[in-house]
């Protein structure tokens, strides 16, 4: 466990970085629903709410795995020298005094 304060973990993540994904998201998502609606006037609409699902169950793979590894790819982990003192991060949740209950 000692070994572990000899790193620093830090998570560059922004909104930003993950944007074009919830885009592309957005715009299969509503492909779907167009093609649910296309086929809500063919004689058996249980292919509609199949369609759906099968698109959100097939895609849902490929959108977990580029938003695990947007988030790997945004994590550093840098050495801490013995001499250097840990600074905190500037906007950091860290930094913030825990909640203290009153009575």
């Amino acid at each position: 466990m000692s070994n572990i304060q000899r790193y620093r973990f830090v998570c560059t993540l922004t909104f930003g970085d993950i944007y074009g994904q919830i885009i592309v998201w957005l715009i299969t998502i509503t492909i779907s629903l167009a093609a649910a609606l296309a086929l809500m006037g063919a004689r058996r609409p249980i292919y509609a709410l199949a369609t759906v699902g099968l698109i959100v169950l097939l895609s849902l793979p490929f959108l977990l795995f580029a938003f695990v590894t947007t988030l790997l790819n945004h994590i550093e982990v840098a050495p801490l020298d013995s001499a250097t003192k840990m600074e905190p991060i500037p906007g950091n949740i860290s930094q913030q005094q825990p909640v203290q209950a009153t009575n």
